[in-house]
């Protein structure tokens, strides 16, 4: 591996001194086409990377790592109760839902399974393993000022699990948040969502933010008569503070607290809280309870020292028809930062320390004698990274991460990204990095719980390494008084004992185990906005990947990562502050887990995931919003496999049961929810 990485390193500065010479007359000729006053508006600007598309509320941030910033007002184009939801109108990420019947979800980033995205709040790794099954949907999109998404080998600061990428949420701070806001928004189909907000304390040393989120869904809806709910009622309340602090040189400080509930259920129409794990009527009932801890201090020293700090405590209760899974997670994450700029070197180092309990009652925390054995699992981490600005058109940033795990020992990672400016119109990055995780099985992948099948672990499971590379190129192209922006990525990941379940082999199992061969994901994808003053605004994103396994020669498409995807986000702006969104998401085939013989496709059909809205603004603070969400009420068929034998009573006869099939939800590709509508008021006072 050090071997790749010196290849990596010569690799890189070799392009640097070749793109400098390509690019010579390339920095003249263009900017002297460009007009007059797109030239001195760019001038205005420290980094044309920072100038923001305001209309969208997103930009990129200035870094030879390819990162994207979304703000909370980009969201608002297609309002969802929560994050799981809100993130899917990003190109590339996409929020799957594994269960037809409870609607567990994780999110994918280039085609990559969730457990593979590091999720962080304020920087902390705060959302893992257990929290990422249902957690997501528990984070409500008022907690949100702006969410950074990094696509493929982050930095090192971020350890050797972001193998698919990083979502970095970050909420609002309570200096800046306004003094009262609130947001309300129901539907036609008994969705509730509640947001309010307040400072509670204002003043010249502190101040700090309450917040409310509370969201119910409570109607059992059946539009494909299956005798199934089409989408999981959910009943949850959120409460958030967090302190912002006003220190001497502008030194960092702050905290917040969150507590999270969720009651969720899907299932038989008939289902009710006394069949709970019962065999009389199959449901799945969810009780989660978790709790957030997490802050920030700078220390008042002369050296930029920065200690950040969180806990986390999540506990799920739960049924899956008559199958208990009970499961309880501590995590504790501390990290000590130092940061300083030499010369042209920005140095950043730092140490941490994660410390995860985890306890379940299946099989992945038994030991050999089969009695319940907790995991726990310290990590401790060291890292050094350099952002080298070698002259004003090329950057290069080295990291390099170790860690120590109590099992797998010491974990090297590297990281290494080049960016190349060549003017202030076109931005090339190329990263590289490798990672290794540790697989908990239970607590990512649901399947293992939900429906009948058995699940089978052939042999202990290796921890999965990857070597992950990105090449991005953005494009600014001005046009009179605007630009049009191109942004092109390119992906490849390549796994080693990749853990892959296998659907297709017997009916009745779900059998585990370390690929003997390797995985790979690779692919494009390209994003394009307009920044102008004209009313009608465009953004569009297409992405074509390609992920597959490969095990004893035979290459196999990858569950639920299709080919093509895209989104778009066209806004038309009115006069009198009204304007009118038209949001979604298209999704060409993608591969299905089936069972043999089964009479349903293995790939999904091409659809697309259309919303529209209308909103007005008014000077008193208000905004009212409405509109249609799947405009085109497009629902999935056949997302549950015998749905009338939820507990395999009859799954022995052979007359009406020929090929054996056995009840299976992980069959749906897309939400069950059809065609509905929705109202909504926003206020605040600043």
């Amino acid at each position: 591996m050090s071997n790749i990485f010196v290849l990596m390193k010569l690799f890189i500065l070799s392009l640097t001194l070749l793109s400098s010479l390509i690019f010579a007359q390339t920095d003249s000729i263009k900017i002297d086409s460009v007009k007059t006053n797109v030239v001195d508006s760019v001038k205005n600007q420290n980094n044309i990377d920072e100038v923001t598309i305001t209309q969208f509320s997103v930009k990129k941030l200035n870094s030879p790592i390819s990162t994207d910033v979304y703000s909370q007002q980009f969201f608002r184009k297609n309002p969802t109760p929560n994050i799981f939801e809100s993130i899917a109108m990003v190109n590339g990420v996409k929020p799957q839902l594994n269960c037809s019947v409870c609607n567990t979800g994780d999110i994918h980033i280039n085609g990559l399974e969730g457990a593979y995205t590091m999720i962080l709040i304020d920087g902390m790794p705060i959302v893992s393993s257990l929290s990422t099954v249902y957690g997501l949907s528990g984070i409500p999109n008022s907690l949100i000022d702006r969410i950074e998404i990094t696509k493929g080998p982050a930095s090192s600061i971020y350890g050797s699990e972001a193998m698919g990428g990083v979502i970095n949420i970050i909420t609002k701070n309570a200096l800046q948040a306004p003094n009262f806001s609130t947001d309300l928004m129901t539907g036609n189909q008994g969705e509730v969502n509640l947001d309010i907000a307040k400072k509670v304390i204002d003043n010249k040393n502190f101040s700090s933010l309450l917040s409310l989120n509370y969201f119910y869904f409570g109607d059992r809806i059946d539009q494909n008569k299956d005798n199934f709910t089409d989408t999981a009622l959910q009943h949850r309340i959120s409460i958030f503070n967090k302190w912002n602090f006003k220190r001497k040189e502008n030194r960092l400080a702050s905290f917040a607290l969150r507590y999270f509930y969720e009651d969720r259920f899907g299932g038989e129409m008939q289902w009710k809280k006394e069949n709970r794990g019962s065999e009389d009527v199959y449901g799945e009932s969810i009780y989660t309870n978790r709790f957030e801890l997490f802050g920030i201090y700078q220390l008042p020293m002369k050296e930029k020292f920065l200690l950040q700090y969180s806990y986390n405590y999540h506990d799920q209760n739960s049924f899956y028809g008559n199958t208990p899974y009970m499961a309880t997670q501590k995590v504790l994450f501390l990290q000590l930062n130092w940061e300083k700029q030499l010369g042209k070197h920005n140095l950043k180092s730092g140490i941490s320390y994660k410390s995860n309990y985890y306890d379940d009652n299946t099989p992945g925390t038994a030991n050999s004698s089969g009695e319940n054995q907790p995991m726990k699992s310290p990590i401790a981490g060291i890292y050094l990274e350099d952002e080298w600005e070698i002259n004003d058109k090329n950057t290069l940033l080295i990291g390099y991460r170790y860690d120590y795990h109590k099992v797998h020992k010491s974990v090297h990672s590297q990281r290494l990204a080049w960016k190349f400016e060549p003017n202030p119109y076109n931005t090339l990055r190329l990263s590289f990095g490798t990672g290794f995780r540790v697989v908990n099985l239970f607590t990512e992948d649901h399947a293992a719980l939900t429906g009948s099948r058995e699940v089978v672990i052939k042999e202990d499971l290796k921890p999965e390494k990857s070597l992950n590379g990105n090449l991005s190129y953005l494009m600014k192209i001005p046009m009179n008084n605007y630009f049009i922006n191109v942004d092109i990525n390119g992906f490849y990941s390549y796994f080693n004992n990749k853990i892959i379940g296998d659907f297709d082999s017997e009916p009745d199992k779900i059998i585990y185990n370390n690929l003997s061969g390797h995985a790979i994901s690779r692919g494009i994808s390209a994003d394009m906005s307009t920044n102008w003053t004209l009313p009608f605004l465009v953004m569009f994103g297409v992405t074509y990947m390609d992920v597959y396994s490969v095990n004893d020669d035979k290459k196999t498409q990858q569950l639920h990562a299709p080919k093509w995807s895209g989104t778009y986000n066209l806004t038309y702006q009115f006069g009198n502050q009204f304007s009118l969104d038209l949001t979604g998401q298209f999704y060409g085939p993608m591969r299905l887990p089936t069972v043999p013989n089964d009479f349903r496709p293995e790939y999904s059909p091409w659809f697309t995931l259309m919303n529209i809205q209308l909103s007005k603004k008014f000077d008193n603070g208000f905004e009212v919003y409405g509109g249609i969400k799947n405009l085109l009420n497009f629902v999935p068929k056949n997302p549950i496999l015998r749905p009338f034998d939820p507990f395999d009573n009859q799954v022995d006869d052979i007359v009406n049961n020929p090929y054996g099939y056995t009840f299976d939800t992980t069959y749906g590709y897309a939400p069950m929810q059809g065609i509905r509508s929705y109202i909504g008021v926003r206020y605040q006072i600043r």
